[in-house]
């Protein structure tokens, strides 16, 4: 729960009181609001604070406060306007307040100045805003939120917003941005993060992320823990990081663009398929899509100078890991660099072909080696347009936006990220033990019992 503020006030300091609470709404939004039936009454009209009513002083609401603060319950501060002419110190409730503040070391005000100072101490807390995404993922969304408040919620002032499909993950985050959120924190899949970070980018305000998702690539590819648990601890520790963002034809990339093989595995794997197979949704898509991909004309523009090709697939990489081998060709996809890292392949002959090409991408990937292939074209470069004919599907952050052409541009050093101090990229052992040379065995034998489909 978040700690409690106590707002009460004499009769002749009432609107005095609302009036504060009007002007530091964005602080106060953040706690556990108690006060008065008219207080509640008054705020209702103006802001959409809610606030847990309470007896008056005189009939007993002094004892419902005491018990909240010798109870344990986390009190933040007791703000009560008084008029010093007409108020009697000694009287039996107001004594009880302020001695039971005194005992406990709460902060308790009495006017407006000592009020503003109750403020400025709370701006000095952290408050998180939590967007969360029940949909996401193939666990139990109501255990996974009530682990990620039972974790955060001693460190942190939480507020949680769930999404839905009528509601934005993006306009949430703008929302909270505008309450002077010290942090936003998405939880779900790519798509939700990379949309609540299309509203931090440039804020200088810090992302956590808490991976729920199929194949949570943004943050594998940080070293951000898989698991609630080991992603709230990134987050409560609170070391940061600068990485890029990117545009996409007006749209936020934080992830990659990808035009052909990579958008139609995508579009086959939906939303029920991968509920049910996880991962391996993509898998299967992609398998089937490597029967029915053929190549198509695309013509590159970067810097004004005009290139044409043949490919079956184009990814164009903001943030990547190992994992998303058709954008591995130059070995790394390097987050914070200012550039973006394109990749194009063309169409193998076969499917065993094909397979021996990725797993090489894989290999790359792991091993932070430039790929070597007739069939890969890879480059860095801070902005791209791309055209093609026939125009393809393209995939933006795992979700599928649109056909081609489109125009990416680099964002650096565009969103401040919560990750680990030590980027460590998680992935199967035998895999991460792999050697260039068992990555040529595993093409070599595949290449040599290839059958042609």
């Amino acid at each position: 729960m978040s700690a409690i503020i106590v707002l009460l006030a004499d009769e002749t300091q009432q609107e005095k009181l609302v009036s504060f609470v009007v002007q530091h709404e964005n602080v106060l939004s953040h706690y556990r609001l108690m006060g008065l039936d008219h207080l509640a009454a008054a705020l209702k009209q103006r802001t959409w604070l809610r606030i847990e009513t309470i007896l008056p002083l005189r009939q007993g609401g002094d004892i419902v406060i005491a018990s909240q603060i010798i109870t344990g319950e986390e009190v933040a501060g007791v703000i009560y306007l008084i008029e010093p002419t007409q108020t009697n110190f000694s009287e039996l409730p107001l004594l009880t307040l302020f001695r039971i503040c005194n005992i406990y070391n709460i902060p308790i005000a009495s006017n407006i100045g000592t009020a503003e100072a109750i403020i400025v101490q709370l701006r000095r807390t952290r408050s998180a805003y939590l967007i969360f995404n029940p949909v996401s993922g193939l666990g139990n969304a109501n255990q996974d939120l009530l682990l990620i408040r039972q974790l955060l919620e001693p460190y942190f002032h939480l507020k949680v917003h769930l999404t839905t499909p009528e509601t934005d993950p993006a306009e949430l985050a703008r929302e909270a941005i505008e309450q002077e959120v010290d942090l936003l924190i998405a939880s779900g899949g790519d798509g939700t993060v990379s949309a609540v970070a299309s509203a931090v980018i440039n804020t200088n305000i810090p992302l956590g992320i808490i991976p729920r998702g199929t194949a949570n690539a943004f943050g594998v590819a940080l070293g951000i823990p898989t698991n609630i648990q080991g992603a709230c601890e990134v987050i409560i520790a609170g070391l940061t990081r600068t990485v890029d963002a990117a545009n996409c034809n007006g749209l936020t990339l934080i992830l990659l663009a990808g035009i052909g093989f990579e958008a139609e595995t995508v579009s086959k794997a939906d939303r029920e398929t991968k509920k049910r197979w996880g991962p391996l949704a993509y898998i299967l898509a992609g398998w089937q899509q490597l029967n029915e991909q053929t190549d198509f004309e695309a013509e590159i523009e970067i810097n004004g100078e005009i290139n044409q090709f043949e490919a079956a697939s184009i990814t164009v990489a903001n943030v990547a890991p190992p994992t998303s081998v058709l954008a591995q060709g130059l070995g790394q996809v390097i987050p914070d660099d200012g550039l973006l890292e394109v990749l194009m392949y063309t169409s193998p002959v076969n499917r065993m072909q094909a397979v021996a090409g990725m797993v090489r991408l894989l290999g790359a990937g792991l091993l932070k080696t430039e790929v070597q292939q007739d069939s890969i074209i890879a480059f860095r470069t801070q902005r791209i347009k791309i055209t093609t004919n026939p125009p393809q599907k393209v995939v933006l952050d795992g979700e599928i936006i649109g056909t081609t052409p489109i125009e990416v541009e680099c964002i650096p050093q565009g969103l401040k990220i919560l990750s680990p101090e030590i980027v460590i990229i998680p992935t199967v052992e035998d895999i991460a033990t792999l050697s260039q040379v068992k990555v040529n065995e595993i093409e070599n034998n595949l290449t040599e019992n290839s059958v042609s489909t």
